[in-house]
């Protein structure tokens, strides 16, 4: 595909924060989609290792670090050069979304990011409590804000591809079952009816369930933390709690499960870091499989935008998770620091495009527990078609910076909503944008429960009744 359309025009600044596999990749999409004055555009980072894609295009860059100390001195005058409001892509580690999104805001700028990232410190902060180092808190912290400063230049949080494209496609893979369930009713519209047709649906819960099977040409060395994304990123949520959103269907907590005594109550944590958590989940490619309780923003968000609520009373509310088996150089890498007492390796490496053999980033969502039993839906991505419609980035790098794209182009045609999260935007409209970037996008429903083949070989305890209760995803 070559004549790729144009889905807005933007005459102010923009300020690209970081550079790593993510900016990087994001960088063509914008040159395709956004009508922009590139003498405006700005690329900050501490590294200078790519600075030749923006050398060749002219394209301003600036090698320092974004941090609680100068961000204010540093992005002002970046985003006052006008005309109109500026652009903030922050696609940075340890650079505060709140931070930014507030001098956004004050600036009458646009926002969009990946993650709610905290300045750095945060996780290994030995003050904080295990809740107050999790997600849930980082969460909250984002909607404290954006209650704060209500209506106003939107500022989109939390949209890659998990969190942000998995959300809409929760809603897309809900009105799929519904359909085939039978249940006839108009497309919702509102909040309260999204999740009133997620519990006539049915659904238990759902996974974020991903298994990534890019192969490198060379093994992983020893010493060298080798992943398909930010290694930083990745570490920092493997050393985080546990999380995930707490459905009503559940009949007890797990033994090391701990509820949250602030925010929604949506979700509960683990006393053990995600990345040495596993459970059961299933993709169409692998089938059954075990993947990492890695935390994500989305297992929270998902499961509080689908809570039924009668004033205080919550009716009804799903469990969700994310369920991540990633690329086997990044298991191996994950068990070498395990066996380290979480210490990360002196080295890393992002796997790009030249250095993958084959293998596709397998992303969806595992809708469970209603009368079809489970629903996968999602992106089946190589790195093949990867390599023939986008630059600069690997099949999983993709699923994300296409997710940014559509990010950007929501925001621009919302330019008031405020801080908004993925689940809240025209998930029809967002998947317009990313499906051209998503290789194949399937549903497909299977009989697996977590239940099948277990107690074969030993003794479990386990909830046959209900073959979908945690006590039975979670593996000991």
């Amino acid at each position: 595909m070559t004549d790729w359309p144009v889905h807005a025009r933007f005459e102010g600044p923009i300020v690209l924060i970081g550079f790593g596999s993510i900016g990087r990749g994001v960088l063509p999409l914008i040159e395709r989609h956004i009508a922009h004055d590139r003498s405006k555009f700005v690329v900050i980072d501490p590294k200078d290792k790519d600075r030749q894609l923006l050398d060749e295009r002219g394209i301003r860059f600036i090698q320092e670090a974004v941090t609680r100390e100068n961000f204010d001195d540093l992005l002002k005058p970046l985003l006052k050069v006008g005309p109109g409001p500026g652009l903030i892509v922050n696609l940075s580690v340890d650079v505060s979304s709140v931070a930014i999104m507030r001098l956004a805001r004050e600036l009458g700028a646009f926002y969009v990011d990946t993650v709610a990232e905290p300045w750095p410190g945060f996780y290994t902060d030995s003050r904080l409590t295990v809740s107050q180092r999790s997600n849930y808190a980082l969460r909250s912290e984002v909607l404290t804000l954006k209650s704060a400063l209500g209506r106003g230049r939107t500022a989109v949080n939390c949209c890659g591809a998990n969190p942000g494209m998995v959300s809409w496609m929760v809603k897309q893979a809900l009105i799929n079952v519904a359909q085939d369930l039978g249940i006839a009713t108009p497309e919702p519209t509102t909040r309260e009816d999204w999740a009133r047709l997620m519990s006539q649906a049915g659904v238990k819960g759902i996974h974020i369930a991903e298994r990534d099977t890019q192969r490198a040409k060379k093994p992983k060395p020893r010493g060298v933390f080798v992943n398909t994304w930010s290694v930083e990123g990745f570490v920092s949520e493997g050393l985080q709690p546990a999380e995930l959103g707490w459905g009503t269907h559940e009949k007890s907590l797990p033994p090391e499960g701990r509820g949250h005594d602030f925010g929604s109550g949506a979700a509960i944590y683990l006393m053990r870091p995600g990345a040495a958590t596993r459970v059961r989940s299933w993709t169409p490619t692998a089938g059954p499989q075990h993947g990492f309780l890695i935390t994500h923003n989305e297992a929270i968000s998902i499961a509080d935008f689908f809570t039924v609520r009668e004033g205080e009373k919550v009716l009804y509310r799903p469990t969700c998770h994310y369920a991540y088996h990633p690329c086997d150089d990044a298991v191996l890498s994950l068990h070498e620091m395990s066996g380290a007492q979480w210490q990360q390796q002196p080295d890393w490496h992002i796997l790009d495009e030249d250095e993958i053999v084959d293998g596709i980033d397998e992303l969806g969502v595992l809708l469970y527990g209603h009368g079809k039993n489970a629903y996968w839906y999602g992106s089946q991505l190589s790195i093949e078609e990867t390599r023939r419609i986008a630059p600069y980035q690997n099949a999983t790098g993709l699923q994300v910076t296409s997710a940014v794209l559509a990010g950007i182009v929501w925001a621009l045609e919302n330019p008031e909503m405020g801080v908004v999260e993925a689940d809240e935007m025209d998930f029809r409209r967002c998947l317009e944008v990313q499906m051209p970037y998503l290789g194949p996008v399937i549903g497909q429903y299977t009989d697996w429960t977590p239940l099948v083949d277990r107690g074969v070989l030993f003794p479990e305890d386990i909830d046959r009744d209900d073959p979908w209760q945690f006590k039975n995803v979670i593996v000991r």
